[in-house]
């Protein structure tokens, strides 16, 4: 009996398409898919799996045209996205934040956006979360601080993390008043950063998302960024919470993986007490009609409301032009991807019963990634707290998942 082990295509050229990323995308999901027990082990992606995700273009998926890149409509990134967790939940997760790089340059400083990435497929990584202190000084800042979950960064060029900006040990308050305590982002070289090697958890154990440390770093002015002051073309991708959209593509993903999975083993498995097929099983039929309907209403929930978005965004409006129920979709569809992708995980896991409880089965792997990736702070409810506050006209807690800018 001979094996065969799955393998990338062979590709040249960079993929300026989104139907050339998509289909790229596809074919190594398969690869992460063999190698999904290895990436967990390692606890990191290894060298060699982040060059294949390079050579697929998920990371200069974001990338302006200006700049050379294809700049994937929101909707198609999370395809990209979906493609990829179908094979690996760590490796998608991973590849969505190397794919902010192409919307950071929206927000730099024009100028200096060729001379930080003189490619369209370089790495950010990093914690958006204001942790650090940054000192104002003569041309910049000096910056300390230590940030939690830091995914990719073992493999990634720039590190871009969020502070609060003190000048002379005291607060600094925003010029215009808007805010007694201003933050920023910062663009630091990953030669610059110290990781901690802290990351052994449930699930997403390929993603490396360990703790990491800056100390008394200098950054040009030049370097730092907020989120409400795009610099760039103005488009769809220069939104506050552009940031935000794709991430849901990786419970997409799992959960159509797993539904495929239990879908498979179902046509193949006999009762043993009864010698009923499972095709045949009433408990089965249900639970795989129940499941494919949250999957099907959640996805098309996704895609909706951010299509609607993008087509406001594209036609030149802003998210202002967006009905209260219609700004407010979105970030409910995200917390609603994760959620209802770990309710579908958990229920094929105990329909599949023993078949589920082997580290060799996919299935343990997707159960302990669902319920990681749903304590990322978009799956939390301070999403459904401030998305609540705002449609009630009150002040929004997690303002950036509505692209709140005051």
């Amino acid at each position: 009996m001979t094996t065969t082990t799955a393998t990338a295509p062979a590709h040249t050229g960079e993929p300026d398409s989104a139907a050339e990323i998509l289909a790229r995308a596809g074919a190594l999901a398969p690869v992460l898919r063999e190698r999904a027990a290895e990436i967990e082990r390692n606890r990191t992606l290894p060298a060699d799996v982040v060059e294949l995700l390079r050579g697929t273009g998920v990371f200069r998926m974001c990338s302006g045209r200006e700049w050379g890149g294809p700049e994937l409509t929101s909707m198609d990134q999370t395809r990209v996205v979906e493609k990829l967790a179908y094979g690996d939940a760590s490796a998608a997760w991973c590849a969505v934040i190397g794919a902010n790089t192409g919307l950071i340059a929206n927000f730099l400083d024009q100028d200096i956006v060729k001379e930080v990435y003189p490619r369209q497929d370089m790495v950010t990584a990093g914690v958006l979360a204001p942790a650090g202190h940054a000192e104002r000084v003569p041309g910049g800042f000096r910056l300390s601080g230590r940030w939690s979950f830091g995914s990719g960064i073992d493999h990634s060029d720039w590190v871009n993390s969020g502070a609060f900006v003190f000048e002379d040990g005291k607060p600094y308050a925003s010029p215009d008043g808007s805010n007694p305590h201003e933050s920023r982002q910062f663009l630091v070289s990953r030669a610059d950063v110290e990781t901690l090697d802290n990351w052994d958890t449930t699930g997403l154990c390929g993603t490396g998302s360990r703790d990491y440390t800056i100390t008394d770093v200098f950054v040009p002015e030049n370097h730092t960024f907020t989120f409400y002051e795009p610099r760039g073309r103005i488009s769809p991708l220069s939104q506050p919470e552009s940031f935000m959209r794709a991430l849901c593509g990786v419970p997409l993903g799992v959960a159509r993986a797993a539904l495929d999975h239990a879908r498979e083993i179902a046509t193949t498995r006999v009762d043993r007490m009864t010698g009923t097929a499972w095709s045949d099983s009433f408990r089965v039929q249900v639970t795989i009609a129940e499941c494919e309907a949250d999957f099907n209403a959640t996805r098309n929930g996704v895609y909706g409301s951010m299509t609607r978005q993008w087509e406001v965004l594209e036609a030149g409006g802003t998210l202002d032009d967006l009905t209260p129920e219609e700004r407010a979709a979105s970030p409910l569809a995200w917390l609603h991807a994760f959620r209802t992708a770990r309710s579908i995980v958990n229920r094929l896991y105990d329909l599949l019963q023993t078949w589920s409880i082997n580290r060799s089965s996919p299935m343990d792997r997707w159960l302990r990634d669902t319920a990681t990736m749903c304590q990322n702070l978009t799956a939390q409810d301070v999403v459904l707290e401030s998305v609540g506050a705002y449609l009630l006209g009150g002040r929004p807690k997690f303002r950036i998942s509505l692209g709140i800018t005051t």
